[in-house]
């Protein structure tokens, strides 16, 4: 059984950080997620270098994917290129961040 792209969508949607009403799919901060055989790499970032709680974020997302990954290994990257910013959001983390009206 293989692990699909959109496995691991649904897995990254439950995962919030606990300030922000918005799961961390919808909020833009996973850059890329690489499927293969051997290895699922996600690289992802945070609205901040200084969040505190990176680590227990960083934690449920290689967690939430090994659940669903069929004993494939998971690494998750954590990059700061690019910066995240408003306009990675999706339309749903705009409106439920009531951030429509700002020209996205």
């Amino acid at each position: 059984m293989s692990v699909s792209r959109d496995n691991i969508i649904d897995a990254l949607k439950k995962i919030y950080d606990p300030e922000i009403p918005v799961n961390i799919w919808d909020l833009g901060l996973v850059y890329s997620i690489d499927i293969s055989d051997k290895e699922i790499v996600l690289q992802m970032t945070f609205t901040s270098p200084t969040c505190p709680m990176m680590e227990e974020i960083l934690e449920m997302v290689k967690q939430n994917i090994v659940n669903v990954a069929h004993g494939v290994p998971v690494r998750v990257e954590l990059v700061w290129d690019p910066p995240w910013n408003l306009s990675m959001m999706s339309d749903a983390a705009r409106i439920e961040l009531d951030l429509t009206d700002q020209g996205w």
